[in-house]
């Protein structure tokens, strides 16, 4: 029966390249720490990327938050968090266009997105000087492929991008006449452009439909996508993966589109431990063992709905332990009510897991007691240059730094390696120091907590060494201790 099987998912994908073996399509993702190396291992760059990705963990959720106050959105402005500053993003390639003159595009893998994007000439980004882009690419953006067309106002992915608004709306701004609007006749109007916002930038895009190549010899066609012309703060575009008809796993075949993971290779955010790219895997295999039965087993926790934002993917957390002590979670972790509020997003794009600041500062004094209670001294400097609280003087070869492990709802426990947690570096001064990498979401402003939207944050530096799975189909998110770099040369293998 197993042959059979692997013989009709063979046939039902002749266009898969061989990383597809009934186990998933395989593809690399790349961390923007790649494209800055050497010069990221010196200690100041190390400082800069840390006080950056602290700073933008709090604005992306910040945004978030803010965003939901908005009730309802109007049709034309919706609230869509993009990922961060080099050293926390990852990206994955595709192509566009057909295949005798496909383009490659790098993106920025996005969990908390539902929309695939990227600059399309002619291209004005406001605000973008001096930022990175994946690989260092610098190269114009192309004009819109040449085989893809625009969007009708009358699709309903149309009204999916601009926020569920009635197709009759949007006809109307796309300047459809009354009696067509009346006759359901404004097929061969385009869709509306679309205005994102998010923490520190915007951009404007038109929806479009084309082919998209995922793989060598793997392609979509009639694949949607947006091109942006105008974009604040933002060069680079995004694929999301968030749970939404436009993102990219909800526009493939069955097979692939129900679940994927990945599996985030450590850095600690030095450029040379990124010797493998980081696997993702569309179309994962619910069998575990697949990989091999020497392979930690997947604990699963249940994904919550959100019926503000359902591209979210929301978890309940219920506690933190520190050393031998569990502290309960902030109810409001635990929930989404019906306006959106509450819950924890998985979220690839976020750096810093983000804790409401009850929550955050009953974690953080219990391991500051643990630290004390182990004669660590505390490293306030190292706190300023940061934005990370607290940090300690701290040798790689002090092992009594207490165990911190996140407890979902579904008794999914997942013990965070300490590289996790806490980080070791160079501090200005020359001395080695600690920092604990979790973040308080009110920062040092109470009002940030105020409004609404999702309560915590589990960022891509706490999921680093897991493969973390996203199973759509059954309603849960997976974790389970990897090699990273190992999953990665497996794979490739098949």
């Amino acid at each position: 029966m197993r042959l059979l099987l692997c013989f009709l998912c063979f046939g039902f994908l002749l266009l898969v390249s061989s990383s597809l073996q009934c186990h998933g399509l395989l593809l690399p993702l790349t961390n923007a720490l790649s494209s800055l190396r050497p010069a990221i291992n010196d200690i100041t760059s190390i400082h800069r990327l840390l006080r950056s990705s602290s700073l933008r963990s709090a604005a992306r959720h910040r945004g978030r938050r803010h965003g939901t106050r908005r009730a309802p959105p109007t049709p034309r402005h919706r609230q869509l968090s993009l990922p961060l500053a080099p050293g926390s993003d990852y990206t994955l390639s595709l192509s566009v266009g057909p295949p005798s003159t496909a383009s490659s595009v790098s993106l920025f893998l996005d969990t908390g997105s539902d929309l695939v994007w990227f600059p399309c000439a002619p291209f004005t980004c406001m605000l973008c000087e001096g930022k990175a882009t994946p690989g260092g690419n610098h190269s114009s953006p192309l004009p819109p492929p040449i085989d893809s067309r625009r969007i009708s106002c009358a699709s309903p992915l149309c009204s999916a991008a601009h926020s569920s608004a009635p197709t009759s709306d949007l006809c109307a701004a796309a300047r459809c006449p009354l009696d067509a609007i009346e006759t359901d006749s404004c097929a061969s109007h385009a869709c509306p452009p679309l205005y994102y916002a998010y923490g520190d930038g915007s951009l404007v895009a038109n929806l479009r439909s084309g082919r998209v190549g995922l793989a060598a010899s793997m392609a979509v066609e009639n694949f949607t996508f947006a091109c942006a012309h105008t974009a604040l703060a933002e060069p680079v575009g995004v694929a999301g993966f968030g749970r939404g008809p436009l993102s990219l796993p909800a526009q493939l075949a069955p097979s692939l589109s129900g679940r994927f993971s990945y599996c985030l290779v450590s850095h600690s955010f030095r450029a040379d431990r990124l010797i493998r790219p980081s696997p993702l895997i569309l179309g994962r295999s619910p069998d575990a063992a697949a990989i091999g039965a020497s392979e930690t087993d997947f604990v699963y926790t249940p994904l919550l709905h959100n019926p503000k934002h359902p591209y979210f993917y929301s978890v309940a957390l219920e506690a933190v332990s520190v050393g031998g002590k569990r502290i309960q979670a902030q109810p409001e972790l635990g929930y989404v009510d019906r306006d959106g509020n509450g819950g924890m997003v998985v979220d690839s794009g976020t750096t810093f897991t983000m804790l409401p600041s009850d929550t955050f500062a009953r974690v953080a004094d219990e391991f500051a007691r643990a630290m004390a209670a182990a004669r660590f001294t505390r490293a306030e400097d190292a706190e300023a240059q940061t934005g990370l609280a607290p940090c300690y003087h701290y040798s790689p070869s002090d092992r009594a730094v207490p165990p911190v492990a996140l407890h979902f709802r579904g008794n999914a426990t997942v013990a965070l390696p300490r590289r996790n947690y806490f980080m070791g570096f160079k501090s200005e001064e020359g001395r080695s120091v600690g920092c604990l990498m979790l973040m308080n979401v009110g920062g040092n402003n109470d009002d940030d907590e105020d409004g609404g939207g999702p309560a915590g944050t589990l960022g891509n530096f706490q999921q680093q060494g897991f493969e973390v799975v996203y199973d759509v189909d059954a309603g849960r998110v997976g974790f389970a201790r990897r090699r990273c770099t190992d999953l990665w040369d497996t794979l490739s293998r098949r």
